[in-house]
């Protein structure tokens, strides 16, 4: 029998402190996607919102003028240009503005520039330092998996990376590396609270039960934000990582310095062993209904 040949990808999470200028924050990601593509990087991911301070921590008028349209959004026109220049794939975090709605998107970009089209976030959080409901829309796309050059990606934000379905409708979708950018840090009503560990078992668990490599990349670094309440801050605690298909962290940075993290998978290998576990052949979608209601009764049979 001829044996089957490899198909390896190189994957990158991005984790660097933001500014509030726009400028400054697309030229750090520039470089550090650069040194990325040095490693020999194939697909790289930067964290969420990444133009910019983590703006939810206040529910202000003033900050609805951060959002930009998704067509000719300049962020992700230079990045499209970035990306066809190395050859690499690089999803792009972005506030979008949508007539009178408003989403936290992701374009993603292909290795030849091109825009495969976007990914609405889905599960919006609200909460004291996280008030992402008062800016953003619940997102309208379902979730996506994109045909890329190097590997059919699944890409979801942050919050919805503590949804298993959400994982695992991506993968039943064919994907086959899933990606996560994010921005979480401390909790500015419980100084006590760290979810840094849980935070990534939750995501380890992903990887583990679909048998995909995972990446997720958070920032770092103190920022406040003046609310009308007085200021807010939130230290964001880093941690990005990159996780194997049984869930093992294969590459994970600090909870303080700028970090450029790279692994290489065999998607070949991982396909025939997702296949031959038996996760996908076993399931029962017949007994799922209860999952389609919010309180796990009357489930529609």
């Amino acid at each position: 029998m001829e044996k089957r040949k490899g198909r390896e990808v190189v994957v990158s999470a991005l984790q660097f402190s933001c500014t509030d200028d726009v400028a400054a924050n697309l030229a750090t990601a520039e470089r550090l996607v650069r040194a990325s593509h040095k490693k020999g990087s194939n697909i790289i991911l930067i964290q969420e919102l990444f133009e910019g301070y983590y703006f939810c921590q206040a529910q202000r008028e003033d900050f609805f003028q951060r959002a930009k349209p998704y067509k000719d959004h300049p962020t992700i026109l230079s990045m499209q240009k970035l990306a066809k220049e190395l050859g690499v794939v690089i999803p792009v975090s972005f506030f979008e503005e949508a007539n009178n709605a408003h989403y936290n998107s992701i374009a993603m970009i292909d290795a030849d520039g091109a825009d495969l089209g976007l990914y609405r976030k889905s599960h919006i959080p609200d909460g004291p330092g996280y008030q992402e409901k008062f800016y953003f829309n619940p997102g309208d796309t379902g979730f996506k998996v994109f045909q890329t050059k190097f590997a059919k990606i699944g890409v979801a934000i942050c919050w919805d990376q503590w949804f298993p379905e959400a994982a695992r409708a991506m993968v039943l979708q064919g994907a086959e590396i899933l990606l996560y950018p994010t921005a979480i840090g401390s909790e500015p009503q419980d100084q006590g609270l760290d979810s840094r560990d849980h935070w990534k078992r939750v995501m380890q668990g992903h990887a583990g039960a679909n048998l995909v490599p995972l990446v997720a990349s958070n920032r770092v670094g103190k920022e406040i934000i003046q609310t009308e309440h007085g200021n807010s801050e939130i230290t964001f605690y880093g941690n990005s990582f990159i996780a194997g298909p049984t869930g093992e962290i294969v590459a994970a940075a600090d909870d303080k310095e700028e970090a450029v993290l790279v692994a290489e998978f065999d998607l070949e290998k991982i396909k025939s062993k997702r296949h031959s576990w038996g996760l996908f052949r076993d399931r029962r979608p017949d007994l799922y209904k209860v999952l389609l209601t919010s309180d796990g009764s009357n489930p529609l049979l």
